[in-house]
């Protein structure tokens, strides 16, 4: 049972660095072709792993009031943290008018929304065996490009294409994810990022949007029978890359290993970093690939930063409407204070 707990906490805090990692990556896409490529890869598997993962653990969803507890962990946060970017945009891009629409999420608050949805879909679809479930998903996913309208909004788009990965990892168990690490697969989860790594770097005209699942095919290319099968192929691509990167994801406990448990934190606030950052003068800096290095190491860092005990004390009344952590900072300082005290007292 630790030693789960360890692999997913490993697991989530790996996937968050990768996503500060690509949204700071995203300045420099269309400057450079190895950076392009790098971004490429880290969305062929970083939100659709991260939503497998959240599928593995979604199961309580049939347990009385377990609607209202989501709503409250998901929809609450979403409709603050709206705000809240509402308000920090406003004044980064020196806007002449404040709006605030709740129902067209800020950029990353697409998975609140998503998984709020995704936990409520499972009442219906797990009604059906898992074959069939994950069959009438997929062909959810596939089809819900040709409806114009289904876009950003309510994070509708993304719901749709996403959610077989939600549904799949519901079904995995124990047992699959034992099989999936077993060292036998470590050397081919490698060479599978490899050799994307190199199917996108001979296909430079491979278009980043299809990995995002939050357009209409229009908006892509012209909508047509190959479009659905586009999708499919990407989502062939997503499946081998989330497999391969659980297949490598370490199982022992490391310094990092309870910071995976922050990770909704790091989700929400990052952005203000990334944003600023984007419209800041530093970001001239790290044009050069040779510099994307450091620039990892700055999104390692706010991973750290922003997965803290502190960091999550200070935000922890916005997200999850508690104050325990702050309270569990408050008494630890509060002891340390007396312990020095009493020290000097008694000198």
């Amino acid at each position: 049972m630790k030693q789960r707990d360890y692999y997913f906490d490993n697991a989530k805090f790996i996937l968050i660095f990768f996503v500060v990692f690509g949204h700071l990556l995203r300045s420099f896409i269309e400057d450079n072709e190895m950076i392009y490529n790098v971004y490429k890869v880290i969305y062929t598997f970083h939100m659709p792993a991260f939503i497998l993962v959240s599928g593995f653990f979604a199961r309580g969803f049939n347990k009385k009031g377990y609607v209202m507890k989501i709503a409250k962990k998901l929809i609450l946060p979403y409709f603050i943290f709206q705000l809240i970017y509402s308000i920090f945009y406003y004044f980064l891009y020196s806007k002449s008018t404040f709006t605030m629409d709740p129902l067209n999420p800020h950029w990353s608050l697409w998975f609140l929304i998503s998984l709020f949805c995704w936990n409520v879909m499972l009442i219906a679809f797990t009604k059906l065996n898992a074959p069939a479930g994950l069959l009438i998903a997929f062909g959810l996913g596939l089809g819900v490009g040709y409806v114009d309208w289904i876009s950003n909004y309510l994070s509708l788009s993304r719901t749709f294409v996403f959610f077989p990965l939600f549904l799949l990892g519901y079904h995995l168990t124990k047992d699959h994810i034992k099989t999936l690490t077993s060292p036998a697969f470590k050397v081919g989860a490698l060479l599978s990022f490899a050799i994307v790594f190199l199917g996108f770097y001979f296909n430079p005209d491979i278009d980043y949007k299809w990995l995002l699942g939050s357009k209409p095919y229009s908006l892509m290319e012209a909508a047509s029978l190959s479009s659905m099968f586009t999708r499919l192929g990407f989502y062939l691509l997503s499946l081998l890359m989330v497999f391969s990167f659980l297949t490598i994801v370490p199982k022992k406990q490391y310094f990092f290993t309870d910071l995976g448990k922050n990770t909704l934190y790091v989700y929400l606030l990052h952005g203000f970093f990334v944003r600023t950052f984007r419209e800041s003068e530093v970001q001239n800096f790290f044009h050069s690939p040779e510099r994307i290095l450091l620039l990892a190491v700055i999104a390692l860092l706010l991973t750290f930063l922003l997965s803290s005990k502190y960091a999550a004390a200070i935000a922890q009344p916005l997200i999850e409407f508690k104050t325990s952590r702050i309270n569990r900072l408050k008494t630890r300082f509060t002891a340390i204070l007396r312990f020095y005290r009493r020290k000097l007292l008694s000198s």
